[in-house]
């Protein structure tokens, strides 16, 4: 009887201090397995920490439609533009050293760093780098190391700077740059005396145990689980090659995996430290607030849902605030592949989503808010219909757009345009030789500098023409606008997307082709 007694007494402290999930992993499982198939995702991975321990951490689906290999908690993906959160702990862990501080001029430690005007170069700092403030066009210089197959190295960019026209003031507003984070590696790498990759897998992976993640993929060393780029095109899915960097290292091209990336969340959650009983230290509580103070401000949401009040960018991350929780976050996006951490430091709770589909952006959104929503306790939406919707729009517009576009080059008359008029080679400044010919009697565009961009070219309007590149990945086609001499010889080419759904790092508006032969 005591011993009833005893437990019916000790029975509810258990039940006090015990964590339950707001959401069970079979829940979790059936919530994943429905977003797969209504965005057509070929694989997911997921990891879930809460409260200092990993309650989540599961593959679903396939590697590749080709091998239905299965995705395993361990399956590595491209995460992306998550890189950007390792290059700001690597800036911080130089900072704790004394090597490097925040508020450096960037010509201190690369002196012959240029930007877009001497005031700029001067002042821009190590902080700039990495907030996105710096005053140039969103996804500026990209096409140096987007899509891959270009032969650009990092002198090359350390240089090109300066040929960028600013489309905002100096420190004023957000324009999301991925080469900036390229010369924040270089600076890692210069004061360190290591590269940027070497630093990342000496202080960060073994620090953490991210024993299965590597750098960037290549062709020359044999990957094992490891999933494959989708895309998907008319409810079919489709493989494409592994993106295949070389200079983005520190912008864009770790590959991991959830088993690894529940480690990472755990870092930044316990405010850099890590270990059993987090003995150890791989980033100060000091540096950790600087990577989440707000650097830039957006508009908030404006739903009642949340009551937000703040949108915001910081070093590598993102911050707004659901029902008074700061919520912490970043996408990333490779052709074919998708991340997305979520970290809601108040409630302790991170949450990781990998996919090998470029859909996959809809599913992390959906699948993301439906878990949150619970832990926040508020009533269940339909996310996943939400995002398909958005989805069905974002797509019905682009589609409209270009349809209109090659229906306009089938109707048009080229028997008065003289081709010759256009042939030649032309210059830009950063991204350099580009040419205009005939192959097999067909207008022709390549540039000299990235292998995949080169297609044939169609008569369009006026000066205007549309190039349809052999690379088709993420919408790339674009108008080549030709300025004529009095005799109507092309002198120059300016360009830009046709569909609005062109990915913002096909930065063809930034280049100006001069005529050179």
């Amino acid at each position: 009887m005591k011993k009833h007694l005893i437990y019916l007494l000790v029975l509810p402290i258990l039940l006090s201090t015990m964590v339950y999930p707001q959401i069970s992993s079979r829940k979790i499982d059936k919530l994943v397995k429905e977003a797969m198939e209504t965005f057509n995702v070929a694989g997911v991975a997921i990891g879930i920490v809460k409260d200092g321990k990993v309650i989540h951490r599961k593959g679903y689906g396939v590697k590749s439609i080709e091998t239905d290999e299965l995705v395993n908690e361990h399956t590595n993906f491209a995460i992306a533009s998550n890189t950007k959160a390792f290059t700001t702990v690597a800036l911080s862990i130089l900072v704790d050293e004394g090597k490097l501080n925040w508020d450096d001029k960037v010509i201190d430690h690369i002196p012959e760093f240029k930007m877009y005007n001497e005031y700029v170069t001067q002042n821009i700092n190590i902080t700039d780098l990495v907030t996105h403030r710096s005053g140039l066009g969103k996804g500026a210089g990209d096409l140096m190391w987007w899509p891959t197959g270009t032969n650009f190295t990092i002198e090359d960019v350390l240089s090109c700077f300066q040929y960028f026209e600013p489309t905002t003031a100096f420190r004023t507003t957000h324009r999301y740059n991925n080469i900036l984070y390229i010369v924040a590696g270089e600076v890692v790498a210069r004061i360190s005396g290591m590269s940027w990759k070497d630093f990342v897998k000496t202080h960060i992976f073994t620090s953490l145990g991210m024993d299965n993640s590597f750098i960037f993929f290549s062709k020359t060393k044999i990957k094992t689980n490891i999933a494959t780029p989708h895309l998907e095109k008319d409810g079919i899915l489709k493989t494409i090659p592994q993106f295949e960097g070389i200079i983005a290292s520190s912008a864009a091209e770790i590959y991991s995996n959830v088993d690894d990336l529940c480690n990472w969340m755990l870092v930044h959650l316990n405010k850099g430290k890590y270990g059993e009983d987090l003995e150890n230290q791989l980033f100060s509580e000091d540096n950790h607030k600087k990577m989440w103070k707000i650097h830039t401000v957006f508009k908030p949401d404006t739903s009642t849902r949340y009551n937000s009040h703040f949108n915001t960018g910081g070093m590598g991350w993102y911050m707004e605030d659901k029902q008074g929780n700061m919520i912490v976050s970043h996408g990333g996006s490779l052709p074919g592949m998708r991340s997305l951490p979520v970290l809601v430091p108040e409630l302790d709770l991170g949450i990781f989503i990998l996919t090998n589909t470029e859909t996959g952006g809809y599913l992390h959104r959906s699948v993301t808010k439906t878990i949150i929503d619970k832990y926040l306790k508020l009533d269940e939406y339909d996310w996943i219909d939400y995002y398909y919707k958005r989805l069905q729009k974002y797509e019905a517009r682009g589609d409209s757009v270009t349809a209109i576009v090659w229906d306009t080059v089938e109707m048009v008359n080229e028997e008065n345009i003289n081709i010759d008029n256009y042939l030649g080679i032309f210059e830009d400044n950063w991204f350099g030789k580009a040419e205009v010919y005939l192959n097999d009697n067909q207008l022709w565009f390549k540039f000299y500098r990235s292998s995949k961009l080169n297609g044939p070219m169609y008569y369009y309007n006026a000066n205007a023409f549309v190039i349809n590149w052999e690379y088709q990945v993420m919408n790339p086609d674009v108008f080549a606008i030709f300025s004529l001499d009095e005799e109507g010889k092309a002198q120059s080419i300016k360009m830009k997307g046709i569909s609005p759904n062109i990915d913002f790092s096909y930065d063809f508006q930034d280049l100006d082709l001069k005529r050179i032969e």
